[in-house]
């Protein structure tokens, strides 16, 4: 598949990064010819400086014969009027763009601005993909990273090992015969920074980070075979109010759970739009590093503070700021990659990172077919990947036990029909069965051949 991808930031460079890796002509298009240059000399990709909007640039990046467009700039202008000319002028066939402003999303989304005056295929909202994210972190408190599949029925959890856990130095196989009915399945290990798909034989240690699945119904039993509390969250602070942390609050308004929330913004104007549009939260105008401020948001009877503010050093403070009055649960939006293994020292239990949550998102969109959803692990070292089983599949009609997986992937979980069932050696893989995996990036390729699936979109 040709593709051109306009912006060449941390998102564009993922998403080149990805499809090149997986054999596809990209064209990376960015105005900042020192952007263009560090993707063509670390990926295997085109490059060309220019204004991604601009038709001549577009023609010369391969816009005539291209077969997606992806729109992944800074700006939210260039990105819809890019869309446009590729729909215009070149007749791309699938257009994707990335659109921060909620002003421009409430009039694409809305019945009275109709999609052919705007030819976007599909819209990518940052804000709105880590306001999603920040609730997932909350319904798992104890959990680092946490996403879900098979209709939501399947839950992925990234739990790190400590002390407390039970079954440190237990061989995984042993799992089975000592929690019998618990469904759940460790299919990634990451220890002293190096990910890997463990064998039943590997023993879980302290200090190790894990990717599990679990079914809906098994989290808390989850959480509590590997030491970790499920305690709901009642009570939650936010500090920042802007278009991330009002998504979160409107979203823990409207939820079945009852949810006392509060909002500490430093700016006046913000925290006056955040009091219109919220009906029971409250919003405080202040510093969410002012220890006064703290207090009057009751921080000391807070169950978790989610510092969601654009300046990732204020949320690293602010979280350790709520972790030092005994907050039990601190999460911070953290865009700087590098600030990332400060996480552990600094004592905060979870991060958000934008661009991961962006790449996962335009992944799903961009996935052939069959594939139903991607979700993208640590900086773009795994995938977490859906897909339904075809009839001219290389696995349909094979047991587990016998199909030939690469030693970077494992089954999570398969859906036969309605029914959500943990994989075993001789479980027969069918026609339509729906398979949630886990997969080193290097294995993708292998992965979509064993799917009959590809990164095409036709």
């Amino acid at each position: 598949m040709k593709v051109i991808i306009c912006g060449a930031g941390q998102v564009g460079w993922q998403i080149a990064r990805h499809l090149s890796g997986e054999k596809n002509d990209v064209t990376v298009v960015d105005n900042n010819p020192d952007l263009v240059r560090r993707a063509t000399d670390t990926l295997d990709v085109q490059g060309i400086s220019g204004f991604a909007s601009y038709p001549d640039v577009l023609d010369r990046a391969g816009a005539r014969d291209a077969d997606m467009i992806i729109a992944a700039t800074h700006s939210d202008e260039v990105n819809m009027v890019t869309c446009q000319v590729a729909h215009s002028v070149f007749a791309i066939p699938r257009k994707i763009a990335r659109l921060r402003s909620q002003s421009y999303l409430e009039a694409i989304y809305s019945d009275l601005y109709r999609r052919d005056h705007m030819p976007i295929d599909v819209v990518i909202s940052p804000e709105q993909e880590v306001a999603e994210a920040a609730l997932k972190r909350l319904s798992a408190p104890s959990a680092f990273d946490t996403e879900t599949f098979l209709d939501g029925r399947v839950q992925m959890l990234g739990l790190t090992v400590d002390e407390e856990c039970p079954v440190v130095n237990t061989p995984l196989r042993q799992l089975t015969d000592l929690f019998s009915t618990l469904r759940a399945v460790v299919v990634g290990v990451r220890r002293e920074g190096s990910l890997f798909a463990p064998e039943p034989g590997d023993q879980l240690f302290v200090g190790d980070d894990i990717y599990v699945f679990t079914f809906r119904e098994d989290i808390s039993r989850t959480m509590e075979v590997f030491g970790k509390a499920n305690k709901k969250q009642e009570r939650v602070v936010l500090i920042g109010g802007g278009n991330v942390g009002l998504m979160v609050a409107q979203k823990l308004e409207s939820g079945a759970q009852r949810v006392r929330t509060k909002v500490i913004e430093r700016s006046r104007k913000v925290a006056e739009r955040a009091a219109e549009a919220l009906e029971r939260t409250i919003v405080l105008h202040g510093d969410g590093l002012d220890a006064v401020m703290l207090n009057e948001a009751g921080i000391d009877r807070t169950d978790a503070v989610l510092a969601l503010t654009d300046d990732d050093k204020v949320n690293l403070l602010s979280a350790v700021r709520a972790k030092s009055r005994g907050v039990p649960m601190a999460v911070a939006l953290i865009n700087d990659p590098t600030l990332v293994p400060l996480m552990g020292p600094l004592g905060i239990d979870a991060y958000i990172n934008p661009r991961a949550t962006t790449v996962s998102s335009i992944l799903r969109h961009i996935r052939h077919g069959r594939v139903r959803d991607v979700y993208s692990l640590g900086d773009a070292e795994a995938e977490i990947i859906e897909a339904e089983v075809l009839s001219t599949s290389p696995i349909a009609g094979q047991q587990v036990r016998d199909i030939d997986f690469p030693e970077g992937v494992l089954i999570g979980a398969i859906m036969k029909g309605n029914e959500i069932i943990k994989p075993k050696g001789g479980t027969r893989i069918e026609e339509g069965d729906v398979i949630a995996l886990f997969s080193l990036a290097e294995d993708v390729p292998e992965v979509e051949r064993l799917f009959q699936v590809s990164i095409d979109f036709f």
